[in-house]
């Protein structure tokens, strides 16, 4: 059994509680217009070519994106720092991309972690099957769930996906009583108006949870370089960064309603 992996990001501090080792899969059924990790989309190997500068010189080199690791190997990596998960009440976090892409290897090793006593956080979108979502339901400690708005149309436009399989799998998990923390992508423009808080904010408060939070990650446009490395257009060129008032409103509203609210990861 393999899985294709593009980056294992060590001390990560922001993929949830601790320090943590945040494996990056490839591959993600949504094409959402600020994408800021746009290597993770295709679930295969790509080729992309750089220029690289020494002294006076350029020269071009093939850069490889994207890595098929089997469990031993992964587990070798994140073997390195366990004691960092244990001394900060950290662990390991699976991200992407969509981890739920490659369920079956995302279930064995998050067994394999568990085994160890290492947290384990599934980052999603949560557009995923059903059957997907249990395979690594019993294996999964805590979920980071994106909530990239709540108005359908709007979602389709910005993603390409309907929310509402979104929406049914985040209940599920609910229902199940998995601990959850929110995440929601502020974008200029697309999700941070008013109606779109009050939406959020109706969501928010009639769901059943007793772990209310939610992290705020503001839109930057550092991603800009992956793309033209990866010869994709990038469509928010002209996207400015997020208004602090319009943060301030977003993380009052979310407050107002009993949510504690972290900026960032």
């Amino acid at each position: 059994m393999k899985g294709l992996i593009f980056d294992i990001k060590r001390y990560s501090i922001n993929d949830g509680p601790g320090i943590r080792t945040t494996v990056f899969f490839k591959g993600c059924p949504l094409n959402c217009l600020w994408c800021h990790n746009p290597e993770s989309r295709l679930h295969e190997i790509e080729h992309v070519r750089r220029v690289r500068n020494l002294g006076e010189n350029s020269f071009e080199v093939e850069e490889e994106i994207g890595r098929w690791y089997t469990i031993p190997e992964v587990i070798r990596e994140l073997e390195k720092d366990s004691l960092f998960y244990e001394e900060s009440g950290g662990g390991i976090t699976f991200s992407g991309g969509e981890p739920l892409v490659q369920a079956g290897f995302v279930t064995v090793l998050a067994s394999e972690c568990q085994k160890r006593g290492w947290n384990t956080a599934l980052d999603t979108c949560g557009y995923a099957s059903r059957k997907s979502l249990q395979q690594v339901e019993p294996y999964t400690d805590l979920y980071l769930y994106d909530l990239k708005g709540m108005n359908n149309t709007d979602h389709m436009m910005h993603t390409g996906v309907d929310n509402s399989l979104i929406l049914d799998n985040l209940l599920y998990l609910l229902q199940q009583g998995r601990r959850v923390i929110f995440r929601f992508p502020v974008i200029p423009g697309m999700n941070d108006s008013e109606n779109n808080l009050l939406d959020l904010m109706h969501f928010l408060v009639n769901i059943k949870t007793s772990h209310r939070e939610i992290h705020l990650l503001p839109y930057h446009n550092i991603q800009k370089s992956k793309y033209e490395r990866l010869g994709i257009n990038y469509k928010l060129n002209d996207l400015q960064a997020v208004a602090p008032e319009s943060l301030k409103m977003i993380k009052a509203g979310l407050e107002s309603i009993g949510y504690t609210v972290k900026t960032g990861g």
